[in-house]
């Protein structure tokens, strides 16, 4: 008697597969990021001069602010200014944009999605799934950028607490998760990948300028409540330690967006 066999399902079908299809951009995102911090963070000793004070001193005291450069001449500012708050926070940002747009509306547009939900995946769990390989790519993002800086924090004397360290990656790929978060929930909503960019491009534009015009007026301050860049760095986790508060304002946004996005997966018609 021959026994018949069923192949069981794979598990998590959706995230290996996004993960092992990314693999690559993946690797030349992550070499980006290893190449800002190689460029700026050993450049901090030649920055210690008072010729950079001076042209600090000359500096309008407005650029300074929105630029974060107040506390440039120390190891955790230099870094918060040059890194994680500027080339960064722009590095981030277009990766985690491109990649929650692609799970989603770009998935759409080349009927990829469909045939996904026609071979017996469900509607919800991809969403979940691939919201889960996003905040993957970004944790990568993180790891390499946490072991880069501590690698360079002897050499470039920026003395660094290793736990602030891991305060300030947590913040800047938190941040970067809700810009990603966002591009993710609008391509679900709209089944356009140029949409879903331009709405994860535009919190993440809106959140600097927010910031910006918070730090530079006190009829402003209100500003900071709208804004993720604000609360992510409201504090500054390379010199202070972790923001708890600022930390769950972003998770609970990211994971609102992850709820809109599976919500209007589960319900739309999708285009083939």
């Amino acid at each position: 008697m021959t026994a018949l066999t069923q192949e069981r399902p794979a598990v998590l079908p959706v995230l290996r597969r996004l993960l092992a299809e990314g693999r690559w951009g993946l690797l030349a995102w992550t070499a980006g990021v290893a190449a800002a911090i190689a460029l700026y963070i050993p450049l901090f000793p030649s920055m210690q001069t008072p010729e950079l004070a001076g042209v600090l001193d000359s500096l309008p005291p407005e650029l300074v602010r929105t630029l974060g450069y107040e506390d440039v001449t120390s190891g955790a500012g230099y870094v918060q200014a040059t890194f994680f708050g500027l080339i960064g926070f722009v590095l981030l940002t277009i990766a985690g944009v491109s990649w929650g747009a692609a799970y989603t509306g770009g998935a759409e547009e080349s009927g990829r999605l469909e045939l996904t939900f026609a071979h017996a995946v469900s509607r919800v769990p991809y969403a979940i799934e691939a919201w889960v390989a996003l905040l993957v790519k970004l944790a990568v993002l993180g790891a390499v950028a946490w072991l880069l800086v501590r690698l360079l924090d002897g050499p470039a004397q920026l003395d660094l607490d290793p736990l602030n360290l891991l305060a300030g990656v947590t913040a800047w790929a938190s941040l970067g998760l809700v810009c990603a978060s966002a591009a993710f929930a609008a391509g679900a909503a709209t089944g356009r990948r140029l949409w879903a960019i331009g709405v994860g491009a535009g919190v993440a534009v809106a959140g600097y300028v927010f910031e910006a015009l918070a730090n530079n007026s006190d009829d402003l301050e209100w500003l900071r409540s709208a804004s993720p860049y604000a609360w992510a760095y409201r504090s500054t986790p390379l010199a202070d330690g972790f923001d708890w508060g600022g930390l769950a304002l972003l998770w609970v946004v990211s994971l609102g967006m992850l709820g809109v996005g599976a919500a209007v997966l589960s319900r739309r018609d999708i285009l083939g």
